[in-house]
């Protein structure tokens, strides 16, 4: 009888494996609008495909969550694991990256508002152009967005509540969920609409640009320079 259970749940798995199959490809193909043309889309879905047979083993329908949501998660997070493994953004971007996310922390802390682009390229000594220049490298160099926040794409949205029964590091996590929803809703209206756009409607950067009536490369600059507005502002709870 057991056996006989074991099998069906292993069908049960292969099930939700052949069923989900399309999840990866659309995610892969959401995340390649954010990459340089270096990577190739087959190996997101090669990576992709091992989580999703990791969420198929790992999933517990008692939890609440449907599976398409477990597996978004696990797919996307083995995705960014093979991408990082091989990180191919060279020095100057991870420096420029943290260049901007301090000077927009200085700025906003000597003027008490949000820090305007050129605000932010004074502070760097550099034009406004230039400015932009970078943040484009930046969003085209690596992934900036919320995963580097070191959270999942679904915080945008409100945080679960934590019970007192779970372990500290969870409520810790969620207490991050926390900071970092409301760190969001101070945003600029236009960087904050970018992110719900593109986490939330899962829109790529041309078809935001077709919402907002600007360039491609304006939104990639958009949502550049509000992944270091957020990483300026949580400072306190990790290291940049």
């Amino acid at each position: 009888m057991n056996k006989v259970a074991a099998y069906q749940t292993v069908d049960q798995k292969q099930a939700l494996v052949e069923m989900h199959a399309g999840l990866v490809k659309r995610i892969a193909h959401h995340m390649m609008a954010r990459l340089p043309a270096s990577v190739q889309v087959d190996d997101l879905i090669q990576a992709g495909m091992i989580g999703l047979l990791e969420a198929s083993k790992n999933f517990d329908g008692s939890k609440g969550a449907s599976f398409e949501t477990f597996a978004g998660i696990r797919i996307r997070g083995a995705m960014l694991d093979e991408i990082r493994r091989g990180d191919w953004a060279p020095r100057s971007v991870h420096k420029n990256s943290r260049m901007i996310s301090q000077a927009i922390a200085e700025v906003e802390k000597e003027t008490g508002r949000d820090a305007r682009d050129a605000e932010v390229a004074e502070k760097l000594d550099i034009s406004l152009d230039e400015y932009h220049h970078i943040l484009n490298d930046v969003n085209c160099g690596k992934i900036i967005g919320i995963e580097d926040l070191g959270v999942t794409e679904d915080v945008i949205g409100s945080p679960d509540s934590k019970n007192a029964d779970e372990p500290f590091e969870d409520i810790a996590h969620g207490a991050f969920q926390g900071a970092l929803v409301k760190a969001i809703e101070t945003l600029p209206e236009r960087e904050a609409l970018v992110l719900s756009l593109y986490y939330d409607e899962e829109l790529n950067l041309k078809e935001i640009g077709a919402v907002l009536d600007v360039s491609e490369s304006r939104v990639s600059q958009i949502h550049s320079q509000a992944m270091h507005r957020l990483k300026a502002r949580l400072k306190s709870w990790q290291q940049i």
